[in-house]
């Protein structure tokens, strides 16, 4: 389950395929609101620690 997951994306494998030799599909899920509130604190995190 992705929700509530600290991470931006989770790439699904097996979803995942070449097409045509030269084309690459990702399929990838998130959770915009948890995934984006994570990036925002290690971000002020970062800023804090400068």
């Amino acid at each position: 389950d992705i929700v509530g997951n600290p991470a931006s994306t989770i790439v699904d494998l097996s979803l995942t395929q070449v097409v045509d030799g030269n084309f690459l599909k990702v399929v990838a899920w998130y959770d915009n609101e948890y995934g984006y509130s994570n990036r925002l604190v290690e971000e002020v995190v970062m800023v804090g620690k400068n």
